[in-house]
């Protein structure tokens, strides 16, 4: 069992970390809260907790996961810099999925009622907000198309392109090859007889919990 999270001290509201935002309506948004650090393993959001609390990453990594009755962990996604954590409060419903994140992590943290207040008033800010959840629906359309017309090899070089990017070599933490299989909708066997064929090829390298894309994947295997 994990021990209990303990938030960590508050540092400035105002950070450096903020203006390496790319948005102007994001940079506003972070400035209204307060900036916490957070080091690596820890959890930030439990799945059915009650909060009104909404983040904004702006350093390191998440991962989003369910929790299995048999203590498994399935992931969902994983969120860098830039995106948005638990805005869906907005509808007053329990956290949905649980956080915890992957590295160490910067968050600027703001409660619910100033996140309203700023919606209504901020026009660019509730733009950001929908193009966020537009931005995330998207994503898992894309996943559901993927699952019915591609194959495994197609779906796992698409999903590791989403979350290592187009920079080669590239390091991907927090995700094991049962957790890749669980987000393609195929069996750990067939993830592995993959990644011992990508691996022998030299386009990845893999250890616990930390993969290595070393070369573009190819189209086709």
């Amino acid at each position: 069992m994990r021990a209990p999270f303990v938030l960590p001290p508050l540092m400035p509201s105002t950070s450096a970390l903020i203006a390496t935002l790319t948005q102007p309506g994001l940079q506003r948004l972070a400035s209204l809260g307060q900036i916490r650090n957070f080091p690596k393993s820890t959890v930030i959001i439990s799945e059915g907790d009650i909060s009104d609390t909404v983040y904004i990453m702006l350093a390191g990594r998440v991962r989003v996961y369910h929790a299995t009755a048999d203590g498994r962990e399935v992931v969902l996604d994983i969120l860098g810099p830039g995106e948005l954590i638990g805005e869906m409060v907005l509808d007053g419903s329990p956290r949905s999925a649980s956080i915890m994140t992957i590295e160490p992590c910067s968050m600027a943290f703001l409660n619910v009622a100033t996140l309203r207040e700023h919606l209504r008033n901020d026009p660019d800010i509730a733009l950001l907000l929908i193009a966020e959840l537009m931005g995330r629906l998207r994503r898992r359309s894309q996943s559901v198309k993927q699952l019915a017309l591609a194959d495994v090899y197609q779906r796992l070089a698409a999903l590791l392109s989403e979350v290592g990017g187009t920079q080669r070599p590239t390091i991907i933490e927090g995700l094991t090859q049962q957790d890749l299989a669980e987000r393609i909708g195929a069996s750990r066997d067939t993830v592995n007889r993959i990644f011992k064929e990508l691996i022998k090829g030299g386009f990845v390298a893999v250890a616990r919990r930390r993969l290595t894309l070393l070369r573009s994947l190819p189209a086709q295997w």
